[in-house]
């Protein structure tokens, strides 16, 4: 059975200092900086996640600003996006509702069939939490999305949220939306470069 593989622009969205630099970053190398510079405008990677049954999804990663003098240029970056992390600080209750007006704009403007996960970054925080579990469950509910728990700072449950949209992104192209299958082609099988 050969391996089929899938490109995925996934855009990370949420207040300024809920983590979403660092989410990536121990996503993609694996480590953790303490004091993390803000992003200005957005930072792009790539990422790849094998899964199960073969199937790998190549991640096109955009790494908003959460600053708020950058908010006006996100819909150029979500836009087109297969799925989105909306990312929320558990210790910051007003970066919840933040999230919630990143949710309620992604599903306005951002397509419907954009899958959206709601992460509650830094779970190793438990014990100064000011968000409350019960209101984050209802909301999740009433607006049909996704929730994980997360801590970049301890990698608990990072792998396990890229594993979770790589398997549930939709990966059928007949819709116009999707991750579209990457195909390889052989350098033989290239046309020559012609000039004019």
């Amino acid at each position: 059975m050969s391996e089929k593989k899938y490109s995925c622009k996934l855009v990370l969205l949420g207040d300024s200092a809920v983590g979403k630099s660092c989410l990536v970053t121990r996503f993609t190398k694996g480590e953790f900086f303490e004091f993390q510079e803000p992003t200005i405008g957005a930072a792009f990677l790539t990422a790849e996640v094998g899964l199960d049954d073969g199937t790998s999804v190549k991640f096109e990663l955009w790494d908003t600003a959460g600053q708020e003098r950058y908010r006006s240029l996100a819909p150029m970056y979500y836009r087109g996006a297969t799925a989105a992390i909306v990312a929320y600080d558990i210790t910051n209750a007003d970066s919840f509702n933040g999230a919630k007006a990143w949710v309620a704009e992604l599903q306005c403007r951002g397509g419907s069939d954009c899958l959206i996960v709601l992460v509650g970054n830094k779970s190793d925080l438990e014990y100064s939490r000011n968000v409350d579990e019960t209101l984050v469950s209802t909301y999740v509910a009433s607006s049909e999305i996704s929730h994980i728990k997360t801590s970049a700072k301890t990698g608990e449950n990072v792998s396990e949220l890229f594993r979770l949209i790589a398997k549930k992104v939709p990966k059928d192209q007949s819709s116009g939306r999707g991750c579209p299958e990457l195909t390889c082609v052989h350098p033989s099988q290239t046309r020559p470069r012609t000039c004019c």
